[in-house]
């Protein structure tokens, strides 16, 4: 019997734990998946949580009921990895030994990388949405907010969904415009990047939506520390920038048994080979999803496209044949704009977002880099077909390569 460990039942966990299952013999093949929550979360649920659009009931469901039969659970903390000796120590005690490796244990936000942030005015004066918990309280302190500075403040990236900063930030603006006190929240929006985004042509875009709400943008800030008594983010070339409401995206690592294991790089992240995801230091040791260090988006749609690609090499690589596929690091992503709509961006390691029509060319339905009501329903709808789809590993009636068909190439 040969075992396969996945570390995570994640998005990315869950999806190659379910993909894999049918395809491995059971006769022969053991899949454990290890986790140290027994919930699962919808994370691109935490976003709408503030503005009292989703509540925990609607982003959390039991983390076994979403794995296939036949498959392991096991609830327990990591300790490490033993690479060499293929075995995993685990905080309850086991040690089990794999032939195969899988880690998929994401990114998480870590407010105690820089000074300042994780103190008593964590929760008060400073939040986060990239926690349940960290959500729940920003939309009661959201609730009482009358007026002010508002600062939205990107530490460091890479982040998982790097959009949703801008997302927060467009949300938080439609939200004091239906509450009538727009007039009276100054908002900025501080970000370690030259501008709203990564890639020219969708950076052009969400800084001139940016303008017309009238949002302050700091670009280029690197955070130094937070000075909580005068309620200022100072960077390191000593800018300050003042808040009354400070909603933080801090630094963002991989799990502490990552580099306890000697597996990761300085943000813990597992360095793989971007189109196979095999680890580029042992050849038994694959890492997907925000856990690996790819140089593309750490966000669903990645895992997702990843996984398709992951797993049909998997089954290859086990029986020692060559991993055909390869991982063109193919990302989309809604971005919700306030007011009942949203924009889409697809892109990939080599080609930035464009204008188009995703995911049929000159039908759509989706515009690419245009608000409209329409992406904004499919971004909601969403949160049915990954529980209902795509965690269990259904097909989706989209390419899992990114396309140029129906991209405008000349807006580049």
């Amino acid at each position: 019997m040969k075992h396969l460990i996945i570390l995570g039942a994640g998005t990315a966990g869950t999806m190659a734990a379910n993909k894999l299952r049918p395809l491995l013999q059971r006769s022969e093949w053991d899949i454990t998946i290890v986790d140290q929550t027994t919930e699962h979360h919808y994370q691109p649920g935490y976003l709408f949580i503030p503005f009292g659009m989703y509540t925990a009931d609607d982003v959390v469901k039991e983390s076994r009921s979403l794995l296939a039969d036949g498959i392991n659970f096991v609830n327990s903390e990591i300790e490490r990895v033993d690479p060499d000796q293929q075995v995993v120590h685990l905080a309850n005690g086991d040690d089990p030994k794999y032939d195969y490796l899988l880690i998929a244990t994401g990114t998480h936000p870590r407010p105690d990388q820089t000074p300042g942030l994780d103190g008593p005015e964590y929760g008060r004066s400073i939040h986060d949405f990239y926690t349940l918990e960290g959500a729940t309280r920003l939309h009661k302190a959201l609730e009482s907010f009358t007026g002010g500075r508002l600062a939205v403040n990107v530490v460091e990236m890479p982040i998982k969904c790097p959009v949703a900063p801008l997302e927060f930030t467009f949300l938080a603006d439609s939200y004091f415009k239906k509450r009538g006190i727009r007039d009276k929240v100054d908002m900025v929006y501080v970000t370690p990047l030259p501008g709203a985004f990564t890639k020219p042509v969708a950076a052009k875009s969400l800084g001139g939506m940016l303008d017309e709400r009238d949002i302050g943008i700091e670009p280029d800030f690197m955070l130094e520390r937070v000075d909580t008594d005068e309620q200022v983010l100072v960077s390191y070339d000593e800018r300050k920038v003042p808040y009354d409401l400070l909603v933080t995206v801090p630094i963002n690592m991989g799990a502490d048994f990552v580099a306890r294991s000697g597996l990761g790089d300085e943000l813990n992240h597992v360095p793989v080979d971007k189109h196979t995801f095999l680890s580029k230091k042992y050849d038994t040791i694959f890492a997907l999803g925000d856990a690996a260090a790819l140089p593309t988006s750490k966000a669903g749609s990645v895992a997702h496209f990843a996984v398709d690609v992951f797993t049909e090499n998997f089954v290859n690589y086990v029986h020692g044949r060559p991993m055909e596929r390869s991982f063109d690091g193919h990302a989309n992503c809604f971005i919700e704009s306030g007011d009942g709509k949203a924009m889409l961006i697809d892109f990939n390691y080599v080609t930035q977002p464009l204008e188009g029509m995703y995911p049929l060319p000159g039908i759509g339905p989706f515009p690419l880099l245009h608000e409209s009501r329409r992406n904004h329903w499919a971004k909601l709808a969403f949160r049915w077909t990954y529980w209902h789809m795509l965690l269990p590993g259904h097909h989706l009636p989209v390419p899992n390569a990114m396309s140029m068909a129906g991209k405008h190439e000349e807006d580049s």
